[in-house]
C-alpha cells in the first residue's frame, strides 16, 4: 500500500481503509514507530548479514484469489506485500510463488482458462507479470503499459492470448500476445481509473469496465471504442462487474456504498438490488458457473452475501467466516460447490457448501501487515506483533508460533505498541479509531483507556523509561496527550507545537524530560519539560513528513529522524540541527529505524519499497540488507535487547521477518566522534 501516497496529512490506515486500498490506498500516511533503548558498549565488532527468514503470523490481507478452471485444488492468492502464494490441495497449504516478481503488491491475478499453468498477475508498481508454469517463475509482460499500477485483468475465453488490463489513472490497455506487448484502448472512456473488467463469455468482443467515478462502461469491439452506460446507475464507483455465463445481457455491477445494480439488457439500464443487503460497500461479484441464480456479494464489514434469485434478495453467509470483509470471491469452474474467498485479514478462506460455512485455509500463508513490532525486555524470547486488521499477536518463543491477544480489543487496527520497562506484563496498544488500550496480563485482556482523549487515532506511543506510569501519545490531528498514571487518565500536551498529526515519538532514555515529536508536515518539535512545551527544532531538516524518531542509547544528543520521501537525517546536539544521511540508500521512503543497543553505529532503516538498509558508521553510508526478504514494505524494526543480532522486521503485507547475524567484521567506523560526546544542556 503506498504508505506514503498522502492526502492531507492523516497517517490513519483505519478499518475503512480497505475501501483506501482499492484506490491505491492514497487517502492518507501511516505512522509506525519504534525506538528501543538500552545500554552498551561503544564499540563492538560489524556483523555482516545473514538471511531474513519469515515467520508469521498467517494470515492477512489477501486481495486476488484466482482457481485453476480444471482442478479446484489448485488455487492462486495475491497479497499485498507478500507476492503471490500457491495452493495444491485445495488451501491446506500455501507456498510462495515469488520468483522473478519484483513487484510483491498483486492486485488481480487471472488464469489462462485452456493453459492453466499460464497465470497473470496485475501488482502496484510493476505492471503485469506472467507465469507459464503455474508460478513457478514470474517475467514482467509491460511492453507498452504505460502506467504501473493495475487493478483489473480479464481473459478472452475463446483466445486467451488476448488480454485486458484496467489501470489506475492510464485506462484501459489491451494485448493480443498473451502480455507480450500492450496498446491502449481508451476511445470514448472518460474515466481513466478502471477497478473491474469483464468479458461476455459468448461474445468476446463484449467487454465492460467499471470505473472510480465513472460508472460502467461497455465496447462491442473488444475495447475499441466504449460507451457510458450509467441508466439508473447511481453509484459511480464501482469496484467490480459480474456478467451471468448463461445469460450474458444479464450483469452486475458492486459500488462503493450504494449496493449491487443490475442489468438485464447489457447495460443498457440498471436497477439497483439490495433486499436484504446490509453492507453495502461491495468488494466483489461472483456467479455459479452451472447456476445462473446464485450470485455472491463479498462487502466491506458484511462478509459474504448470497442470492439464489440473480438479486432479488440477499442473505449473509458468515458461519465460520473469521474476517471482516470479503476482498474477492473465486467460484471453482468444475466445482462451484467451492468457494474461495480472500479477507481483509483473515487470509483465505473456503466453503465447500456453496457459502453455508467457512473456515480459514492459511497454513504457510503469512501476508499479515504489520505495523509495530515490541520485544519484552526481561523475557526478549516474548514479541509482540501490531498488525492492520487482526489486533495483536503474541509470541512466547522468538517468533516460532503466534497467537492472537485480543480478549477486549475492540480495534483491530494497531499503530503503536509500547512496553513498560520495569514490568512489561503490561503494554500499551494505539488504535486506529479506538484510542488506547492497556493490557496488565502481557496480552491476555485489553482494557480500553481514553480518560481526556478527545483523539481515538493514536499514531505513536513512548513510555518514561525512568517513570513506566508516563506515557506519551501522538495522535491523528489532536497533538501530544500525556498520562501520568499509567493510561488512567490523560491530558493535552500542545504549548507550542504548531501541527496536529503527530507520526512519532521518542523520549531520550538518559533525561526522560526531553521528548521529540515527529508530525506529519512540522518536522520535529521537542520538549526539555515532559511535553510541558514545544519548540520547532528544524535546521537543515529539508522534508517535513517525519516517519520515525530514534534516540542513540549511549549518546542521547545523537538522534536520527526518518521522512517519507525525505531520506535519513541525523543530529549530533539533540535536535539543534539536522544533515542528511543518504549515502548508499536507493530510496528516500523511510518508514522505520532502529539502533543496535550494543554498538549504536550500527542503525537499520526500513523503506517503503527497497526492504532494509544498514549503517555501520552513525549513518554515513547505507547498504542494503534483504537477503531472503520477500516484502519490501518496512513498516516497523526492533532489535533483541540482549542479543542484538537478532533483529525483527515488521512489513506491510509479508508478516514478520526475523534475522540472525553472523560472522563478525572488523570494528565499525565511528563517526563524528567528538560532536557525539557532548553533553546536553
Amino acid at each position: 500500500m503506498g504508505k506514503a501516497a498522502k492526502s492531507g496529512y492523516g497517517l490513519h490506515k483505519v478499518a475503512s481503509e480497505r475501501l483506501d486500498k482499492r484506490e491505491l490506498r492514497s487517502a492518507s500516511l501511516f505512522l509506525f514507530v519504534l525506538s528501543i533503548f538500552f545500554t552498551a558498549c561503544l564499540c563492538r565488532p560489524a556483523p555482516t548479514h545473514a538471511q531474513w527468514a519469515g515467520i508469521g503470523p498467517e494470515g492477512g490481507y489477501i486481495g486476488a484469489v484466482a482457481v485453476n478452471p480444471s482442478n479446484p485444488n489448485v488455487v492462486y492468492a495475491g497479497s499485498d506485500g507478500g507476492g503471490v502464494f500457491k495452493s495444491t490441495n485445495g488451501g491446506g497449504s500455501w507456498n510462495q510463488k515469488n520468483s522473478g516478481l519484483t513487484s510483491t503488491k498483486v492486485h488481480c491475478l487471472a488464469v489462462n482458462p485452456s493453459n492453466p499453468n499460464v497465470v497473470y498477475a496485475g501488482t502496484m508498481g510493476g505492471g503485469v507479470f506472467k507465469s507459464t508454469n503455474g508460478g513457478g517463475s514470474w517475467t514482467q509482460k509491460s511492453s507498452g503499459l504505460t502506467v504501473s499500477s493495475i487493478y483489473s485483468l480479464a481473459v478472452n475465453p475463446s483466445n486467451p492470448n488476448v488480454i485486458y488490463a484496467g489501470t489506475y489513472g492510464g485506462g484501459v490497455f489491451k494485448s493480443t500476445d498473451g502480455g507480450g506487448s500492450w496498446t491502449r484502448k481508451n476511445s470514448g472512456l472518460t474515466e481513466t481509473f478502471i477497478y473491474a473488467l469483464a468479458v461476455n463469455p459468448s461474445n468476446p468482443n463484449v467487454i465492460y469496465a467499471g470505473t472510480w467515478g465513472g460508472g460502467v462502461f461497455k465496447s462491442t469491439n473488444g475495447g475499441g471504442s466504449w460507451t457510458q452506460k450509467n441508466s439508473g446507475l447511481t453509484a459511480t464507483k464501482i469496484y467490480c462487474l459480474a456478467v451471468n455465463p448463461s445469460n450474458p445481457s444479464i450483469i452486475y455491477a458492486g459500488t462503493y456504498g450504494e449496493g449491487v445494480f443490475k442489468s438485464t439488457d447489457g447495460g443498457g439500464s440498471w436497477t439497483q438490488k439490495n433486499s436484504g443487503l446490509t453492507a453495502t460497500y461491495v468488494y466483489c461479484l461472483a456467479i455459479d458457473p452451472s447456476h445462473g441464480n446464485i450470485i455472491y456479494a463479498g462487502a466491506w464489514y458484511g462478509g459474504v452475501f448470497k442470492s439464489t434469485n440473480q438479486g432479488g434478495s440477499w442473505t449473509q453467509k458468515i458461519s465460520g467466516f473469521t474476517a471482516n470483509s470479503a476482498n474477492l470471491l473465486a467460484v471453482s469452474p468444475s466445482s462451484p460447490n467451492i468457494i474461495y474467498a480472500g479477507s481483509d485479514s483473515g487470509g483465505v478462506l473456503k466453503s465447500t457448501d456453496r457459502a453455508g460455512s467457512w473456515s480459514r485455509k492459511n497454513s504457510g500463508l503469512t501476508a499479515t501487515g504489520v505495523a509495530s513490532i515490541v520485544v519484552d525486555p526481561l523475557t526478549p524470547a516474548t514479541l509482540y506483533a501490531g498488525t492492520w486488521g487482526e489486533g495483536v499477536f503474541k509470541s512466547t518463543n522468538g517468533g516460532g508460533s503466534w497467537t492472537r491477544k485480543n480478549s477486549g480489543l475492540a480495534v483491530g487496527y494497531i499503530y503503536a505498541l509500547a512496553v513498560n520497562p520495569s514490568n512489561p506484563n503490561v503494554i500499551y496498544a494505539g488504535t486506529s479509531g479506538g484510542g488506547v488500550f492497556k493490557s496488565t496480563d502481557g496480552g491476555g485482556s485489553w482494557t480500553q483507556k481514553n480518560s481526556g482523549l478527545t483523539e481515538s487515532f493514536i499514531n505513536a506511543l513512548a513510555v518514561n523509561p525512568s517513570n513506566p506510569n508516563v506515557i506519551y501519545a501522538g495522535t491523528d490531528g489532536a497533538g501530544v496527550f500525556k498520562s501520568t498514571n499509567g493510561g488512567g487518565s490523560w491530558t493535552q500536551k500542545n504549548s507550542g507545537l504548531t501541527e496536529s498529526c503527530i507520526s512519532a515519538l521518542a523520549v531520550n532514555p538518559s533525561n526522560p524530560n526531553v521528548i521529540y515529536a515527529g508530525t506529519a508536515g512540522g518536522g520535529v518539535f521537542k520538549s526539555a519539560n515532559g511535553g510541558g512545551s514545544w519548540t520547532q527544532k528544524n535546521s537543515g531538516l529539508s522534508a517535513p513528513l517525519i516517519s520515525c524518531l530514534v534516540v542513540n542509547p549511549s549518546n542521547p544528543n545523537v538522534i536520527y529522524a526518518g521522512a517519507y520521501y525525505g531520506g535519513i537525517f541525523k543530529s549530533t546536539n539533540a535536535g539543534g540541527n539536522w544533515a542528511l544521511k543518504d549515502s548508499g540508500l536507493t530510496t528516500n521512503d523511510i518508514y522505520s529505524l532502529a539502533v543496535d543497543p550494543s554498538n549504536p553505529n550500527v542503525i537499520y532503516a526500513g523503506t517503503g519499497d527497497r526492504g532494509v538498509f544498514k549503517s555501520t558508521n552513525g549513518g554515513g553510508n547505507w547498504t542494503p540488507a534483504n537477503s531472503g526478504l520477500s516484502a519490501m514494505c518496512i513498516d516497523s524494526l526492533a532489535i533483541h535487547p540482549t542479543h542484538p543480532n537478532i533483529i525483527y522486521a515488521g512489513t506491510d503485507g509479508g508478516g514478520v521477518f526475523k534475522n540472525t547475524k553472523s560472522g563478525l567484521a572488523a570494528c565499525s567506523v565511528i563517526e563524528n566522534l567528538d560532536s557525539e560526546f557532548e553533553v546536553e544542556k
